[in-house]
């Protein structure tokens, strides 16, 4: 008797997905529980585990293949003749007791590894018990790969022991063909929606972050043993865009075909830049929570999205959205609207400048600030409107409590 591995009950906005990375072969034993597969949707990607304990009979659809909800991707033959060594616990008895001991560990760290990790060890080759973590409990993360394979490349290949010198090295030209992922294609086409079906503007301010910086370096050490998180800048831009979309209505609205639709809720899309590309999980009403609530559910869901975790429910909806390319390191930009949105709001990087303060120069924190817009709904008037309320709020974080 077999036990069919189907695919996983795909969201009613996913057609189909695509076969991502295989984590057993044929004729491999699998643990009840452990991921044999993942499906990876233009929007997420579905680990499939293993029903039963037992050997991975027939792999019936490649790595690459698509693959609709409810498709036969494997067969499984669940349990384990009493006695009986498989092929693999005959093979591990006659290993050294060196391999062995190396494949345990490999066994036992498989179930730690993040997707993103475990894709990047099968990319490159490698074992779990080559790389040293450095995580939490030994737990491997993408910058100990990187690091494994930065120390590879350092070291110096041995000298063979020849007489003739060495011939002069010669520059390798090479070139590599990647097929891009159904994220990143997903991506490309919502980015090329909002250049061709929008009449996108982009309208700039700046602001003083001192006041902000000058609160955060007051009360940092209070809050964070009060409520267990550090006090960041998100926080502060997420309740300054979100009291800003109160006072203009239009900026919070969306288009649907000639309809206008105002939105009575604040659901704000935080653009997170992950290892398979940029998604906007949604913060879901902002307007009810807290600076503690948002920095910790900006946090969860920054890590959900780092190690592939993020579900179709945190990622779809969201009103308006926020994107920091600050953290690059970038000065200014001209960020692209997430349709059906009806506009988005860049944050930069905060970089001393001179400024006149009353007459007088001063270096004082500035920061640039970008909304780009549907001309279509959105005016001049309240383009500009909004981010000067923006820019007030955050130049005297006061207001936000306030409410003025």
């Amino acid at each position: 008797m077999t036990i069919e591995i189907l695919v996983p009950d795909l969201p009613e906005s996913v057609a189909d997905a695509t076969v991502a990375t295989w984590h057993k072969k044929p004729g491999d034993m699998v643990a009840r529980d452990e991921v044999i597969v993942e499906i990876e949707t233009d929007k997420v990607v579905l680990e499939v585990p293993a029903p039963e304990e037992g050997v991975l009979e027939a792999i019936l659809e490649e790595e690459g293949a698509t693959v609709l909800s409810k498709q036969l991707l494997a067969r499984l033959t669940p349990g384990v003749v009493a006695g009986e060594p498989t092929k693999d616990s005959a093979d591990s008895s006659e290993a050294s007791p060196d391999k062995r001991h190396k494949a345990t560990l490999t066994e036992e760290t498989n179930d730690a590894l993040s997707p993103a990790v475990r894709r990047l060890l099968a990319e490159h080759n490698l074992e779990a018990s080559d790389v040293k973590g450095s995580g939490v409990g030994g737990r491997i993360t993408r910058e100990d790969i990187e690091a494994h394979l930065a120390s590879n490349k350092a070291a110096p290949a041995p000298v063979a022991e020849a007489a003739a010198p060495a011939p002069a090295p010669v520059a390798a030209r090479s070139e590599k063909r990647v097929p891009m992922t159904r994220l990143r294609k997903r991506i490309a086409e919502r980015l090329l929606e909002a250049k061709n079906s929008t009449a996108m503007l982009t309208t700039f301010n700046e602001v003083n972050m001192k006041p902000i910086m000058d609160l955060r370096a007051q009360y940092q050490d209070q809050f964070e043993k009060r409520h267990g998180i550090r006090l960041g800048f998100m926080s502060f831009y997420v309740k300054a865009v979100t009291e800003a979309l109160k006072r203009y209505p239009e900026v919070n609205a969306s288009l649907d075909g000639d309809d206008v639709v105002y939105h009575n809720f604040f659901d704000i899309s935080i653009a997170v830049s992950t290892p398979r590309g940029l998604v906007t999980p949604v913060l879901k009403d902002a307007d009810t929570l807290g600076f503690a609530q948002v920095e910790k559910g900006i946090k969860e869901l920054a890590l959900k999205g780092r190690d592939g975790k993020l579900t179709v429910d945190e990622l779809v909806g969201g009103n308006f959205t926020i994107t920091n390319g600050g953290v690059f390191g970038s000065l200014m930009s001209t960020p692209i609207i997430n349709p059906p949105q009806a506009a988005i709001l860049g944050m930069h990087k905060i970089q001393d400048r001179a400024m006149v303060v009353d007459g007088k120069i001063e270096i004082l924190p500035m920061m640039y600030l970008a909304l780009s817009y549907d001309h279509r709904l959105i005016d001049g008037r309240e383009s500009v409107g909004f981010l000067v309320t923006v820019k007030e709020l955050l130049e005297d974080p006061a207001r936000l409590l306030l409410d003025i």
